[in-house]
């Protein structure tokens, strides 16, 4: 298969739109932490995006992209579980897929700072969402090791894609599954998927 069909296929991995339902509203812990980040494609589609722009960018965004989306998404953590709510949650979730999804369809390059405070925005999105979706008899902590863990996952997979695909069909095929990721976030905000 060749890669850039292989992103596009793995870009279409059916799974939940949003809101995250059922998987542990009676249980918690670092099983619910680990499971959460999985249970929507928003949040999938964002953290493998962050991880093909960092190999876009290359050298030092291959690790600091990644750790600014985990640091911020830890503080987003924090203020869901504190009861703090940013406004516009669940769009600013959605518009973080179409921005970056369109960065990496467009190459976008930006000055590594830039760049890191736009994932870090992202990030505190998808973090509050995670704190203050977490069970009230989940161990707070071990709940947020869990998604912090499957976070670094869900990078460590965008970058390694972004490098198996640059390795073999050069830039086009990471434009071509950043692409994907902006369209497929487009029509979730069309309430098409």
């Amino acid at each position: 298969m060749k890669p850039a069909r292989l992103a596009f296929a793995l870009a279409l991995v059916p799974t939940l739109a949003h809101a995250h339902p059922g998987h542990g509203a009676t249980t918690g812990g670092i099983g619910w932490g680990l499971a959460h980040p999985f249970s929507g494609l928003d949040h999938i589609l964002a953290m493998i995006a962050v991880g093909l722009w960092a190999v876009q960018l290359g050298k030092r965004a291959l690790w600091i992209l990644p750790l600014s989306f985990v640091c911020s998404m830890a503080a987003g953590a924090a203020l869901g579980m504190s009861g703090v709510t940013l406004p516009f949650v669940e769009p600013g979730i959605l518009a973080s897929v179409i921005v970056l999804g369109a960065l990496v369809a467009f190459a976008k390059r930006l000055p590594l700072g830039a760049s890191a405070a736009v994932v870090a925005v992202a990030a505190l999105f998808h973090g509050q969402a995670h704190g203050a979706e977490i069970p009230a008899n989940a161990p707070g902590l071990l709940t947020a090791v869990g998604f912090i863990l499957a976070t670094t996952l869900l990078h460590t997979l965008g970058v390694a894609l972004g490098l198996s695909l640059r390795h073999t069909a050069q830039q086009r095929a990471i434009r071509t599954a950043g692409a994907a990721i902006f369209s497929i976030a487009i029509l979730s905000a069309l309430g098409v998927i």
